[in-house]
């Protein structure tokens, strides 16, 4: 339970009313700003504008999944105006004041660490990656069916990255009945893809590996679609980046080559907000509950 934990909301999406449902669920007392345009709001959540008097209560600060950027700008699906974190809002959060994020940049990294003030960013804790997987990897999917004329069933479809979301989409496709490929860099990754029925090969093998795709979901957050491998795939191929900002495609010369090549972040928030907001609203709140606990031994 949560019983008496001033819990602030800034900002956020579809998720967040998730979130925010979990909280009160759990007894905490919630504050949200950004929220006028909220239809059907929770009971017992108290809609504030953001102010300094407001942070100045606060036990833990929520932040939307993808946090700010480098301006301090909030996502806020909910909001009639744009919400900005600036330094004197975080100067107004009391000691001991826990900011929870998705992911941060270096903006809100900096700032909560200039005020001495705990960040914790929800989407590294591996339950949250993994469970997050599962609608990233069915989003992938729809964004796969969106843009081509063939089934997935009988393609050949590249991953590239076994990690928590490379393994889900490999597994997603298998089961689809895709002819997958699994470009791995350990020996370890090698041997479990083939473990798991895939065709697995070592990235600096791509330039060959490609020439035969039908799809190819990239999770690797680095360049590694290079306009020289971009240049090696069928015509009819689609790229589906899922790799974090930049991602690691040449976007301008897959634009400049008629290659479909898409940008595919935040998917659990577009295609299941409710699924995804109950992930993080689960995390966060183990969380709370823990830090709590600590403190009180």
């Amino acid at each position: 339970m949560l019983t008496g934990i001033r819990t602030v909301f800034l900002g956020g999406d579809a998720r967040q009313l998730e979130v925010i449902r979990k909280c009160v669920e759990m007894d905490a007392i919630v504050y949200a700003a950004g929220f006028d345009k909220w239809e059907t709001p929770i009971p017992d959540v108290k809609l504030e504008p953001l102010s300094t008097e407001l942070l100045g209560c606060a036990d833990v600060l929520v932040l939307p999944a993808a946090g700010c950027d480098e301006e301090g700008n909030l996502t806020a699906a909910f909001s009639s105006g744009p919400i900005r974190l600036l330094e004197e809002h975080f100067a107004a959060l009391p000691t001991g004041c826990t900011v929870y994020t998705g992911i941060a940049k270096s903006y809100l990294r900096s700032l909560c660490a200039s005020h001495s003030l705990r960040l914790v960013e929800l989407m590294s804790r591996d339950d949250v990656a993994i469970y997050n997987s599962i609608p990233t990897a069915e989003g992938a999917l729809v964004v796969a069916i969106q843009n081509t004329d063939f089934t997935i069933h009988s393609s050949c479809s590249v991953v590239l990255g076994m990690g928590r979301i490379g393994f889900t989409m490999a597994r997603t496709l298998q089961g689809l009945g895709a002819r997958v490929k699994m470009g791995v860099r350990k020996p370890e990754h090698y041997a479990r893809a083939e473990e798991m029925g895939w065709k697995p090969f070592m990235t600096d093998a791509l330039l060959e590996q490609v020439k035969e795709a039908d799809l190819i979901f990239n999770t690797i957050p680095s360049m590694i679609l290079t306009a020289e491998v971009l240049s090696r795939i069928p015509k009819h191929c689609v790229v589906i980046d899922l790799a974090s900002a930049p991602g690691g495609c040449d976007f301008r010369y897959a634009e400049q080559h008629g290659i479909k090549a898409i940008a595919a972040l935040g998917l659990p928030g577009i295609v299941a907000p409710r699924t995804a907001g109950m992930i993080i609203g689960s995390a966060l709140v183990q969380s709370i509950s823990d830090e709590a606990l600590h403190n009180r031994l």
